[in-house]
């Protein structure tokens, strides 16, 4: 098997030698063993729990079955899951048993997993064409976005092409793992069928472009394992071929002109993963300014504390510059496992560690919050804020982000090392043993340590001969006074404390390039090195144009982020907390909260509105930090990032009025159905900053919202806002409404004194004859065509 994949390793360096390839290489994963109690446990439950459940969830849901109707092996004539690009989630996890298995033999996931293989080349038609939702629905009851034919619809919302792109990675992955040809013969059939009928020379084929990226990246790992250059050739056509279509999936102009980060995130990176492959294998300098405009973009202005991208739900993406709203922040757990892999190729294409601070701050933070400690349960989205409306889920009918972390945790250790022909690069800090093939020698290198809960890192060089190279150390941005690249973030102060480093225990002063310590020598058996890494407890701020970060600060160690969870704070309470900046800050781990993790204290106060609308304040108290990626393992509730330090910042707990004190109900129960009394006045009706209320996708019928009091009130006026997300949402302001008052048990209409007006971006008022009750209840007729929501219900 060692020969097999030094074979196929081999041909990749031949292949990639004829057009170029990225000046420094991987140090794959399978040549790096994890011996750290971080990332090594994760590895264990991905392998044990992750990989498992996702499979059986394919299984319950329908999508195994989907290829044994396709191919003949069950009975069936529809489809049985939700979306077309179901395909995929079976394709993804099979990649991540692949990297397992590559590592750790299973007899048994092998089996199973040659099981599905076989289910996958039944449901393949004959020319190679693979598409379950076709072949079993057939073009009259195909799902909509692939009416027309095949390939009619790729560019739109098809998935046909993003389908096989996670095949052709599956297939690679199986192959390089098992050395089992049966899904690379599937992938190479699909993949010569795509060539045939895409491409510019022949008028009888498709000029059109995948509507969701991904197969350019299958394209190129399928060209390098088989040689065969024509995969190359239709990976570039794919991103060439864009320039007429939408901003949506990155297709409004070709790829070499965009300078900006738009659109649907996950495409995005998927797309400048895919040019970077694409720029390496054909040295195309163009292709690389383009994504060098594009990163700058993100990183200077778009990216999350978290790292974390994508600031809109609307269209899981890019928002316009600074934008960037924590409770509604959607960074897709996707989107920032694509943000991985372009920050990880452009260091490839660079070798300059700002593209590895930003691929380590959100790989420990927005990436890693996307699983649960238990591994089986998980993010789609990842907010920086929540007042308890989040909850990780099991599953989703839209399954991409479980499947995506089912296949990227294992092969995490292979961002730790890379090489070119001079120099050995140490990107990563983790406890680990590797040895790979560096020129005619053979070299192992091994790491000790408790990061990211410390900052000290023994490093131990063991060539097999003696060997001089440059061994090149990541000094992490934020040992050295630099949050991020850019001025997005940057630390409230700076400080002294500087990293050190030392070879054979005397203190080195190392040559700092492209934010490496660059240490030239001849190496020799037992050369250790340590790094200390300052693990100082840092206060970020935000640019001045993040109006939702004004007057807060974030709090960052070594490479984590923290927040305030509901779990470890006062009454359960996190949003209404403001920081006493000039407090001091300790730390300390803790091995019985969340399976050991460091936990930060800090100083603040609780604030709250008193009756008369004023902003009161509490004591001094102790505000407990965990690390973000740590949050919602212990259900729901409050969660902060950006602790506010400025009075105008605070969000304080809710004034104690009738409507406050209720007990809230309605028509339709959401976990955001209280936000219509939390006295947060929205900016207009399309307002997302804050949580509000909605009946969607009911429509042409009425609905309520009532509030069940503590003990009959004395009311006599009430105003409401409304929600309207047009043009583009479903929810408009409603036909009419009306309130009622409960007496015994009837609900009564109020006798109002001017009717009632229905007002978007405003308040609806309306005052009536005083009545004593003990609960009231909101109506709203919807629209015929759109359904409702509420921002805010006063009683008054």
């Amino acid at each position: 098997m060692s020969l097999l994949i030094i074979i196929i390793l081999s041909a990749c360096e031949s292949i990639n030698k004829e057009n170029g390839k990225y000046p420094i290489s991987q140090v794959p994963f399978t040549e790096v063993r994890m011996t750290d109690n971080f990332w090594a446990p994760k590895i264990e439950i991905n392998k044990e729990v992750t990989i498992p459940i996702a499979f059986g969830y394919c299984e319950s849901t329908g999508r195994v079955k989907n290829f044994e109707i396709a191919g003949g092996l069950a009975e069936g004539d529809r489809f049985l899951t939700t979306y077309p690009f179901d395909d995929s989630d079976v394709y993804k996890i099979i990649e991540g048993a692949a990297f397992t298995l590559h590592t750790v033999p299973d007899p048994e996931l092998e089996a199973y997993v040659d099981s599905l293989i076989y289910k996958i080349g039944m449901a393949q038609e004959d020319d190679g064409y693979l598409y379950t939702n076709r072949t079993i629905n057939g073009e009259e009851h195909v799902h909509s976005w692939g009416k027309g034919g095949r390939w009619v619809g790729t560019h739109d919302l098809s998935h046909e092409l993003y389908n096989m792109g996670h095949l052709y990675e599956a297939a690679v992955a199986y192959y390089q793992a098992t050395g089992k040809r049966e899904l690379l013969d599937i992938a190479i059939k699909s993949a010569d069928l795509i060539y045939k009928d895409f491409g510019w020379d022949d008028v009888d084929k498709y000029i059109n472009y995948p509507g969701h990226q991904v197969i350019e990246m299958g394209l190129v790992k399928l060209y390098q394992v088989t040689g065969d250059g024509k995969y190359l050739e239709l990976a570039k056509f794919f991103l060439d071929v864009r320039g007429d279509g939408p901003e949506y999936c990155q297709a409004h102009m070709p790829v070499t002109e965009q300078t900006e980060a738009v659109g649907h995130s996950v495409r995005a990176t998927y797309m400048y993963s895919g040019m970077a492959d694409v720029a390496a294998l054909y040295n195309d300098d163009s292709y690389i300014k383009a994504i060098s405009s594009i990163w700058e973009d993100i990183v200077y202005k778009k990216l999350y504390v978290t790292g974390g991208i994508g600031a809109s739900g609307g269209n899981e993406g890019f928002g316009e510059a600074y934008h960037l709203p924590n409770m509604t922040a959607y960074c897709e757990t996707c989107a920032s496992i694509g943000n991985i892999f372009t920050n990880y190729r452009l260091f490839l294409q660079h070798g300059d560690s700002k593209y590895y601070d930003v691929l380590e701050r959100t790989l420990y933070n927005a990436m890693l919050s996307g699983v649960a400690l238990s591994g089986d349960h998980f993010f789609y989205p990842n907010p920086l804020e929540s007042f308890g409306q989040h909850e990780r889920s099991e599953w989703f009918g839209c399954a991409c982000c479980p499947s995506n972390i089912s296949r990227f945790i294992p092969a995490v250790p292979g961002y730790i090392y890379a090489k070119d022909k001079n120099s050995v690069y140490i990107n990563l800090f983790a406890g680990n043993e590797a040895e790979f093939s560096f020129g005619e020698n053979k070299l192992a290198i091994s790491q000790v340590t408790s990061y990211p809960w410390d900052g000290i890192v023994e490093i131990k060089v063991k060539p097999e001969r003696d060997q001089r190279f440059s061994l090149k150390i990541r000094i992490p941005g934020w040992a050295e006074n630099i949050a991020l690249p850019g001025d997005l973030y940057t630390f409230s102060k700076e400080s002294d404390q500087k990293a050190s480093l030392f070879l054979n225990d005397e203190k080195l002063d190392a040559e700092i390039s492209n934010g490496y310590a660059v240490i030239n020598r001849k190496w020799t058996a037992g050369d250790l090195i340590r790094l200390e890494l300052p693990m100082e407890i840092r206060k970020l701020v935000a640019d001045a144009r993040v109006e939702a970060d004004l007057g807060r600060v974030a709090i960052q160690r070594g490479p984590l982020v923290y927040c305030a969870e509901w779990a470890d704070n006062p009454d359960g309470r996190t949003r209404n907390l403001i920081l006493d900046a000039d407090a001091e800050m300790t730390s300390e781990f803790i091995p019985g909260i969340l399976n050991g993790t460091n936990i930060i204290h800090a100083s603040g106060r609780q604030s709250r509105l008193n009756i008369d609308g004023e902003v009161e304040f509490s004591d001094l108290q102790d505000i407990k930090l965990i690390p973000y990626h740590l949050w919602a393992n212990r259900g729901r509730g409050e969660m902060l990032v950006w602790l506010p330090v400025e009075e105008e910042a605070v969000i304080p707990l809710p004034a104690p009025t009738i409507a406050f004190r209720s007990k809230i109900t309605g028509s339709t129960i959401t976990r955001t159905i209280e936000s219509i009394a939390d006295q947060y006045e929205p900016l207009n009706s399309n307002d997302h900053t804050n949580p509000y209320y909605h009946w969607w996708p009911a429509r042409d019928r009425w609905e309520y919202l009532q509030y069940d009091f503590e003990k009959p009130e004395t009311i006599s006026s009430s105003s409401v806002y409304w929600f309207d997300d047009g043009p583009q949402g479903g929810c408009r302001i409603p036909a009419e409404w009306e309130l009622q008052y409960r007496s015994g048990n009837s609900w009564i209409p109020v006798k109002t004194e001017n009717g009632y007006t229905i007002t978007k971006d405003g308040w609806d008022a309306v005052s009536f004859d005083p009545v004593m009750t003990d609960g009231v209840r909101l109506r709203a007729l919807l629209q015929k065509e759109f359904s409702s929501g509420v921002h805010e219900w006063v009683i008054e």
